[in-house]
């Protein structure tokens, strides 16, 4: 689908509100040319009463598919607005994974009804992805793998893949008695095999596995680099639990990096364009405030040289050109580190060349600008030490800026902290106070 054919549907809609028979025709075209994905996002363009006339124009199956696409946020609006018998539908006949991509923030009474309407298989599903947490792939695993026991024939597995196979299956998996992995057959190499031979003979016991504690995005990445449709779970036993296949894993990369690029404005990855307006301001609110801490944390290190500063008011006038330099310099290497650590790219391994090499890039930008500076510092206040005190300033702020770029999303990536949510305030912070003390110190023992 292309943006145009979207943008073109929500000016027509945006025409059409006030005129309910065209509405319904608009909404019937909507329905059939645009997937559910692009419909939730279509509805997400609207304030909340022209996304409800839309909305209930929608054939109840429609209803539950777009539902099922829309941000966490955008689905508690539409909750939020109707009433329980209009909600419930939408929780009939949920799998698992569908099911625990609803979970969060939703009521307990519509996840009780969700489950209540759950085949007995999809319950157990649903009750065993549970006993994981968010960040590990045993919770969003799938449990549509093609398994078969090591005692069968290949006629028998054979059958079985004739059946309508799941998507991105290209494997049958061989498990034991007590559900253990044992191996698998690519399907290819299985049809050609004889129909009497015993699956035991023919298992590739050379399979990759995931246990199913490991983290999702590690997990993800290991599917997307496998070279495999998708790989097997299994557990601190084992034993075969599920799959993870490439859709799903490219599918998390996609909201992962979506959620960082929004999460970097300092915005929650599920605020809605209509979000009230008391939502929107406390979420913003949070790191306006963190910044504001670290803007008095500044001062506070400005305000140790306040006699240095009342002798020369120089030093006041330069102060933000020091201050962003340096922020911006590690904006840069920030960037470019967050993209790295979203890729995959960056490991224990090469994180010293990154280091060294951004130091060095910091060292010949650092020389370059701080020798222009510093040219135009004499010309302007012709005052030699000042131009002197303000080159190492700017050399030393730009070097600490690389390393901490590399540095600073390293370690709250580290520690499960998103770096693109608050790598730029503590960047910013270190950046900062370091130039502030590099530039009054030096100042300080230079023209007093």
């Amino acid at each position: 689908m292309s943006l145009d054919l979207l943008t073109e549907y929500i000016e027509k809609a945006d025409e059409l509100f006030d005129d309910e028979l065209h509405l319904l025709d608009i909404a019937l075209e909507i329905e059939r040319d645009l997937l559910p994905e692009h419909i939730a996002i279509l509805l997400e363009a609207f304030p909340l009463d022209q996304r409800l006339s839309l909305w209930k124009i929608f054939s109840s199956d429609s209803q539950q598919l777009i539902f099922l696409e829309m941000k966490n946020e955008s689905r508690q609006m539409i909750l939020n607005a109707l009433d329980d018998d209009a909600c419930f539908p939408l929780f009939d006949r949920l799998d698992a994974n569908s099911l625990l991509e609803l979970t969060e923030g939703l009521s307990e009474r519509f996840i009780e009804y969700a489950v209540t309407q759950m085949t007995a298989k999809q319950k157990e599903h649903f009750k065993k992805s549970q006993d994981y947490a968010d960040d590990e792939v045993g919770r969003w695993q799938s449990f549509d793998e093609i398994k078969v026991s090591q005692k069968l024939k290949v006629s028998a597995a054979k059958k079985l893949c004739a059946q309508e196979q799941p998507m991105l299956t290209d494997i049958i998996y061989i498990i034991d008695y007590q559900s253990k992995l044992l191996g698998g057959i690519p399907i290819n190499q299985l049809l050609l095999l004889d129909d009497g031979k015993p699956l035991a003979e023919v298992i590739c016991h050379e399979i990759l596995a995931i246990n199913a504690s490991k983290n999702i995005g590690e997990a993800a990445d290991e599917v997307i680099l496998s070279g495999k449709a998708a790989l097997p779970i299994i557990d601190d036993e084992g034993c075969l639990t599920g799959r993870l296949d490439l859709h799903s894993a490219f599918k998390f990369k996609e909201q992962q990096t979506d959620n960082q690029i929004i999460q970097a404005a300092g915005l929650s990855e599920e605020e809605d364009l209509f979000a009230s307006v008391w939502l929107s301001s406390k979420n913003r609110a949070i790191w306006l405030g963190i910044n504001l801490i670290t803007a008095f944390l500044a001062s506070w290190f400005i305000g140790l040289f306040e006699a240095t500063l009342q002798q020369v008011v120089a030093l006041a006038v330069l102060m933000p050109v020091v201050a962003s330099m340096g922020g911006i310099s590690g904006s840069q290497t920030l960037t470019l580190i967050i993209r790295g650590l979203a890729l995959g790219q960056i490991t224990d391994a090469n994180r010293q060349s990154i280091v060294n090499k951004e130091l060095k890039v910091g060292a010949i930008n650092g020389i370059l600008w701080a020798t222009v500076i510093g040219f135009i510092t004499l010309y302007w206040f012709e005052s030699p030490m000042l131009s002197v005190t303000i080159c190492i300033a700017i050399l030393g702020n730009i070097l600490v800026a690389s390393l901490s770029g590399v540095w600073v999303p390293w370690v709250l990536n580290r520690l499960n902290i998103d770096p693109a949510l608050s790598g730029a305030v503590i960047l910013t912070t270190v950046t900062d106070i370091f130039g502030f003390i590099a530039f009054l110190g030096c100042g300080t023992l230079l023209l007093l």
